[in-house]
């Protein structure tokens, strides 16, 4: 096991924007040790970028050097100070535009306003379904401070790295990249804002994701920092939005789809999760949490509703046990639910043309 006082003794061969060794020079943010794995990252301040790349660059050395790290990423975030926005400093300038992820195709995020609502085993069934209905697909799982893909699919394994190119873990014919895949899983991820949206750019463009058809984003819930930095710098061909029937689910829902039309990203339907109960013993049926209020919300906001999904101990157990009921249940009743979910979603984006995301302007 790497010790990370290891670490910060090797770090102190490099030195920081400051001239003194970067463990003393105040930029190291955060530092995750996970077996040989080690990531880390550097704050600065934007104006900084250009000499601080080659400081990135030799912290992530001078970390491989240490006897039993395997790979080693390096980070850098940007903070602006308060006031800065009144300086008379130019801002470097940004691209116009979000650039391509390797070759995949389509890129959609799954999304819904607030949390505990199976937005995460939504996304992980509606991947694999994408995937039987004969697309090349991935999964992201963009909550850093929450990740649920490792165990929806099962996998406790860590990816391996070439470089700074981090190579994506596979199950059940998805390749996969989570935060979870880096660090234990009751680790708290204590990160600031900067640094989070840091990890997710990462993770979206420094993975080798290959030759896809379609890169499923597990979005964090809510409609803050992260989901904005995904929203505005990847190349969406669409969102879909996961609620719950009853009114207070619906509300959220709502922000998020106002969110996505302000980015200017397609919203490709909406999807009633936990649409009602069926008792595994007599058959009988209960709308636990109301019935048809997502499908109704989206008449009503003028988007499509792409299907209603059960509440279901079927679902439960698999999704619990790392066996997603699409993956190990293909015949189900219940897998069948998304595989229709997929097929309305696959036609929307068939033969559509990549949303780009707006030009952001730092005035």
């Amino acid at each position: 096991m790497v010790a990370e006082n290891e670490i910060l003794a090797a770090l102190r061969s490099v030195n920081g924007l400051d001239g003194r060794p970067l463990p003393d020079s105040g930029m190291i943010a955060g530092l995750s040790i996970r077996d040989d794995k080690v990531t880390m990252s550097l704050q600065i301040d934007p104006s900084q970028a250009g000499a601080a790349e080659a400081v990135r660059k030799a912290a992530e050395m001078a970390i491989l050097m240490v006897k039993g790290v395997k790979a080693s990423t390096v980070a850098l975030t940007a903070e602006r100070e308060p006031g800065a926005a009144g300086q008379a400093q130019r801002p470097q300038a940004r691209p116009a535009g979000p650039q391509a992820v390797g070759s995949v195709k389509r890129i959609i995020a799954v999304a819904s306003g607030k949390g505990g609502v199976g937005k995460s085993t939504t996304s992980v069934n509606l991947a694999l379904a994408l995937a039987a209905e004969g697309w090349k697909v991935g999964i992201l799982d963009a909550d850093v401070y929450g990740p649920s893909v490792p165990r929806l699919l099962g996998i406790n394994a860590k990816p391996d790295s070439e470089g700074r190119t981090i190579i994506p873990l596979e199950a059940y014919g998805l390749k996969a990249m989570s935060m979870g895949f880096l660090v234990e899983e009751r680790t708290a991820m204590v990160w600031r804002g900067p640094m989070v949206m840091s990890a997710l750019q990462q993770m979206l463009r420094d993975v080798a994701w290959g030759d896809l058809d379609c890169l499923v984003i597990d979005m964090p819930p809510g409609t803050g920092d992260a989901q904005l930095t995904i929203a505005q710098s990847a190349p969406l061909a669409g969102a879909i939005i996961v609620s719950t029937p009853q009114d207070l689910a619906l509300i959220d829902a709502r922000r998020g789809i106002t969110m996505f039309e302000k980015t200017e990203v397609p919203v490709l339907g909406v999807i009633e999760n936990m649409s009602y109960f069926l008792c595994p013993h007599c058959g009988g049926r209960t709308d636990v949490f109301g019935h048809g209020g997502a499908r109704k919300e989206a008449e009503h906001l003028g988007v499509p509703f792409l299907g209603e999904a059960p509440l279901d101990m079927a679902i439960r157990e698999t999704s619990d046990a790392g066996k997603p009921i699409v993956a190990t249940q293909p015949n189900s009743p219940h897998a069948e639910v998304y595989r229709k979910i997929a097929r309305a979603v696959k036609a929307r984006l068939d033969g559509g043309a990549q949303r780009q995301a707006p030009k952001i302007v730092i005035g």
